[in-house]
């Protein structure tokens, strides 16, 4: 067996080994702050206590798995406001390195699908607004529910895509109208966030990724004032925008 063959092995037996870890990191610390978890989630209103909980796990899971976060930030986030959190998707660590980025407490709006997750699901489905894509009817569910939590003093989380795009070359897939709908409807500010890392830290595909560093960029806001909801133009407008900033520095990232 050739020097390059054995590498391989030891590459591919490092993943799966890691890969395991990251699992286990995902439910250790929820299994620990299980009791507190619990009683956060007793009442909407005790929220804001639930995520300071789901930071603490999300750094713990980052941090643990062997990642270290970089946040530069070109505006900063008033404490009480409430914000549309939008950001580029191609990880399952997307949703860690949000929690650790964003400290005012925001509301994920995210896929179903993730509920089934041991553990990690039965929180997920009690604190995040679901959508199951495929119906329009959960689609206006997760608006009326978002809105609810805007009228909370809340801010919400949209991953734009719409999901994580199955080819891996893809460096940004094209925005769904959501996020920016309920941003107009509210008249809350839009915050573009770049991932420029977790692809390569931890893709959907099981032999890749490596710890290291993940950088984010918090960009200038994105103001709805004004805008119309009704108005089809207002919404492209600030779809187009919003994904231009977050491509460009994507783009950025890759020189």
């Amino acid at each position: 067996m050739c020097i390059f063959d054995s590498m391989k092995i030891f590459k591919n037996i490092f993943w799966v080994l890691w890969r395991i870890w990251f699992y286990i990191m995902l439910g250790l610390p929820i299994l620990i702050m299980s009791p507190l978890l619990t009683l956060s989630i007793l009442k909407e209103k005790w929220y804001p206590q639930f995520f300071v909980l789901a930071r603490i796990w999300a750094k713990c899971v980052l941090i643990g798995t062997g990642f270290y976060y970089k946040i530069e930030k070109e505006q900063e986030l008033e404490q009480k406001a409430s914000y549309m959190l939008v950001a580029n998707h191609t990880s399952m660590t997307d949703i860690m390195l949000m929690l650790a980025v964003a400290k005012n407490p925001f509301v994920f709006v995210g896929k179903k699908e993730l509920s089934k997750i041991p553990l990690f699901g039965f929180f997920y489905k009690r604190t995040c607004i679901l959508v199951d894509r495929s119906s329009s009817r959960s689609r206006m569910e997760v608006f009326n529910r978002a809105q609810k939590r805007l009228n909370q003093g809340l801010s919400i989380c949209i991953f734009p895509e719409g999901g994580v795009p199955a080819d891996e070359s893809i460096m940004l897939d094209d925005f769904k109208d959501g996020a920016f709908r309920l941003a107009i409807e509210h008249q809350i500010p839009i915050v573009p966030i770049t991932f420029a890392d977790n692809k390569e830290r931890m893709s959907y595909t099981f032999l890749s990724g490596s710890p290291g560093i993940m950088r984010a960029k918090i960009h200038p806001f994105v103001y709805t004032t004004g805008k119309n909801i009704e108005n089809k133009k207002d919404i492209k407008d600030l779809k187009d925008q919003t994904r231009d900033i977050i491509l460009k520095q994507l783009e950025t990232y890759q020189k």
